[in-house]
């Protein structure tokens, strides 16, 4: 391990969800839903070109999320699995990434679909989207 190795990491959201979802339980209902991804001012330049992606990843923070099991049921199968191998909002770092289809840019608001997160949700990244 290197001698810098830091243990805290501290991030600032650089925006928040807004959508009309509000129950954190698993709904395929998130999936369909148009939310919005509404960045601080200060981050507008850096949404140059975003619009040249269909789709793009979003990192979000699980603030209603507290505590975790290194062991959990998964939701979409029932099966008992480790956390990394599931998609449970209750992990060790509380990070939730999600691939969406981009709709829209105005300004500084992002209009998405398949976000599964819910209202209030503070924002930590968006990245574009590339398959290769």
């Amino acid at each position: 391990m290197s001698e810098n190795n830091n243990e805290t990491i501290i991030m600032h959201p650089i925006g928040f969800v807004s959508n009309d979802i509000s129950d954190p339980a698993y709904a395929r209902e998130k999936k369909d839903t148009v939310s919005q991804i509404v960045l601080k001012d200060e981050y507008i330049e850096a949404l140059e070109y975003i619009t040249d992606f269909d789709r793009i990843e979003v990192l979000f923070h699980f603030h209603l999320s507290a505590g975790y099991s290194m062991i959990q049921k998964r939701r979409y199968d029932g099966k008992l699995a480790g956390v990394f191998a599931s998609r449970s909002p209750k992990r060790p770092n509380g990070i939730g990434v999600t691939l969406v289809d981009l709709l829209q840019v105005d300004d500084n608001i992002l209009y998405v679909t398949g976000l599964d997160a819910i209202n209030g949700t503070p924002v930590l990244d968006i990245k574009p989207y590339i398959s290769e």
